[in-house]
């Protein structure tokens, strides 16, 4: 039995909103777009390093995870099934960036460090008597965080940046609990010899991707999936 359209689909639980999006119901699928947009580019972000193939790879994600949200069974939650689905899209595109890279990395060039200049940029303008100094703490903190080992990265914007439990972070990147808890521990080390105190408290500002960025996103997955 198919679930009624919903007037407000935030109000859904998972299971529910995964069967509305199975149907291609318009309003559930553009509240899981938008309510999932910024963990995903994050998470994918923080595997890439690049903010375009970032965008791509959440992008083919979507596409997979709308392919067979049929058969979401609710063992987790919608979110960090998607999650995991983007992590896995994110890792095959970096191992094809390092295929294509093989001959760079043998004259002793970093794969990552191909990105460093496409670092990602706030998507939404910060108000004026604050611009400059936004900028400059995220500039500050999006380096450092690009600077840790690939496995502390991506374990630290999960769990610092985006918020999700070690739990939710274990099964998304595939690992143990107490893998993640080690792994972040080391990166919080890393960070604190580079972002003071105060620096560090601005982190949930970081890596935006909201505003244009976001309903871009949004209007490539509708047409992708030709729903208006």
């Amino acid at each position: 039995m198919r679930v009624r359209q919903a007037a407000n689909p935030a109000a859904l639980d998972d299971m529910a909103l995964a069967r509305l999006c199975a149907d291609r119901e318009p309003a559930a699928v553009r509240h899981l777009l938008t309510a999932n947009n910024q963990r995903l580019f994050r998470a994918a972000w923080s595997i890439l390093k690049d903010r375009n193939e970032a965008e791509e790879a959440v992008q083919a994600a979507y596409l997979k995870a709308f392919g067979r949200i049929d058969q979401f069974e609710g063992r987790s939650a919608l979110s960090t099934w998607l999650t995991r689905i983007v992590v896995n899209e994110a890792l095959e595109r970096l191992r094809a960036i390092r295929r294509r890279t093989t001959h760079l990395e043998a004259e002793g060039v970093s794969v990552l460090n191909t990105y460093r200049e496409a670092l990602m940029r706030g998507s939404e303008p910060a108000a004026p008597d604050a611009a400059l100094a936004q900028r400059q703490l995220r500039d500050l903190i999006e380096r450092a965080v690009a600077d840790l080992p690939a496995a502390f990265r991506a374990v630290f914007v999960l769990r610092e940046v985006e918020g999700m439990s070690v739990r939710e972070t274990a099964e998304a990147l595939g690992l143990e609990p107490a893998t993640v808890k080690t792994r972040l521990l080391r990166a919080r080390r890393k960070l604190q010899e580079a972002l003071a105190p105060e620096v560090r408290s601005a982190l949930e500002g970081a890596f935006p991707f909201a505003g244009v960025d976001c309903e871009r996103m949004t209007a490539r997955v509708l047409a992708a999936l030709q729903i208006e």
